[in-house]
């Protein structure tokens, strides 16, 4: 009987102790404010825009190509360097086309007198026929032998001028202002004329055109703006900055096989930063909405209840709040229904938000540490 007696009182402490532990366990922290990043949501002018990717185009291309022939004594200008109109490109050897038109107007002043000759002849028969010294006859052939000379010297009159054009082209000169490419043919070498290779391309780059395509379901939008002014095309090339310039052209077909229609914009291009064959990001104006309701496009979630974000109220809880969105512009979202200028919506963070939860603003992005001047660059020590 000691034995029982002895074990009751050890369980009672037993039991006590335990009930000590859990009483402690039971206690719960209050959970911790979930951070995020807010923005305010905004009203403002939003333009309305077609994006697509364009293809830069020199406003003018000339191939260069001889229209005499010979040897190429001369070339003017350095590959890839600028050239103004009416600049030398090539000298042709000149001194055989010298020497055609020496020849022609040679023959033209040949043939002039014997026109002038038969004129006068001409004039002493008209004035013998009527004294009967001379035939019908007679005076017939020397109206011919007239007007077959008069129409000598116009022939000639052509070939002296063809031959002072002949002679011109052997000074090859440049037709536009623009850049020119590599050097095709060096000097020394011979040319025909009308031979189809070239001898230098020159690229108008000042202004160039950057053609795109868009959607045929915007051209009635395209052609119903366009008579009310130009519209404004912006071109960004990579790692640039934008440009503006106007839409000039809109092609007169659509194509069947892609839905699209081709449209072109001129651009100054002063600064040359648009390069011809270099693709560019082209934003189309087709209109601006004067006063929209915007939020950063991070603020917009999608889940069960469809599009939503987490207003941030003044007592720092969240919201969920659904809203429509109409479209995306840049890294905003315009809304038509859901908010208000002037509320605030988390746009980082939301994974750990839930309505009703309590949140922390941070300036900074969750888990990314922003660089400052004291931090070492990467892959160094510290100084």
């Amino acid at each position: 009987m000691t034995p029982n007696k002895v074990l009751v009182p050890g369980a009672v402490a037993l039991s006590f102790v335990l009930s000590a532990c859990g009483g402690g366990a039971a206690k719960k922290l209050p959970p911790a404010d979930a951070p995020v990043r807010v923005a305010k949501v905004a009203r403002q002018a939003v333009p309305l825009e077609v994006a697509a990717v364009g293809h830069v185009e020199a406003s003018s291309i000339v191939s260069v190509k001889p229209q005499v022939g010979g040897v190429i004594l001369k070339v003017g200008f350095q590959e890839g360097e600028d050239v103004s109109a009416g600049q030398l490109l090539f000298q042709i050897d000149a001194r055989p086309f010298e020497a055609a038109l020496a020849q022609a107007k040679a023959s033209l002043e040949r043939d002039r007198a014997r026109q002038a000759e038969a004129e006068r002849t001409l004039a002493r028969y008209e004035e013998l026929i009527k004294k009967e010294y001379v035939t019908q006859e007679q005076l017939d052939g020397a109206r011919a032998n007239s007007a077959a000379l008069k129409a000598t010297v116009v022939g000639d009159e052509a070939a002296v001028e063809q031959a002072r054009l002949n002679l011109a082209y052997c000074q090859i000169e440049s037709p536009v202002a623009g850049r020119a490419g590599s050097l095709l043919v060096y000097a020394g070498n011979v040319v025909k004329a009308g031979d189809d290779r070239a001898l230098v391309v020159l690229n108008q780059i000042e202004p160039v055109r950057v053609s795109f395509a868009v959607p045929e379901r915007v051209l009635g939008d395209v052609k119903a703006r366009s008579r009310e002014g130009a519209l404004r095309v912006t071109a960004t090339p990579p790692g640039g900055a934008p440009h503006e310039g106007e839409l000039t052209f809109v092609d007169n077909a659509v194509d069947p096989t892609t839905g699209t229609i081709t449209l072109k914009a001129t651009f100054a291009n002063r600064d040359r930063a648009l390069w011809p064959g270099q693709f560019a990001q082209v934003a189309l104006n087709l209109a601006t909405d004067a006063a929209v309701t915007v939020v950063p496009t991070d603020a917009i979630q999608k889940g069960q209840v469809g599009t939503y974000v987490f207003v941030v109220k003044e007592d720092r809880t969240a919201d969920l709040r659904p809203v429509t969105v109409v479209r995306n512009w840049k890294s905003l979202t315009v809304v038509s229904r859901g908010l208000e200028p002037g509320e605030t919506v988390a746009v980082d963070g939301q994974i750990r938000l839930a309505p009703g939860v309590r949140v922390s603003i941070k300036e900074d992005v969750p888990g990314v540490k922003p660089a400052r001047e004291t931090d070492p660059p990467a892959g160094g020590a510290k100084r």
